[in-house]
């Protein structure tokens, strides 16, 4: 589990959770952080690294479930991560039914 602040979290949490309240959205800190990733603008993503750094963010995206990431986010996070090169990034979680 990611142990970031939910109060620095809070603000992301209103703008890309907008289903919740900011105070549920944040004890899903992981999804909040994967909400920014994918659909957050420039400003928000820059503040997002600065506040959490690229190993949360690789820890995001290594255990992100089936629909949180598009495929451009899911490239460009990869490649921007270091975990992978740019034409050899992994396929997209799916979602698996027993």
């Amino acid at each position: 589990m990611i142990q970031i602040s939910q109060e620095s979290l809070k603000p992301f949490a209103s703008k890309y959770i907008w289903w919740k309240t900011p105070d549920e959205a944040v004890l899903m800190p992981e999804r909040v952080i994967a909400q920014v990733m994918n659909i957050g603008d420039y400003s928000d993503v820059q503040v997002l690294v600065s506040q959490v750094g690229d190993e949360v963010l690789r820890e995001v995206l290594t255990h992100a479930e089936a629909g949180q990431f598009s495929e451009r986010s899911w490239a460009y996070w990869h490649y921007r991560l270091g975990l992978s090169s740019a034409d050899h990034v992994p396929a997209l979680p799916v979602r698996r039914f027993a």
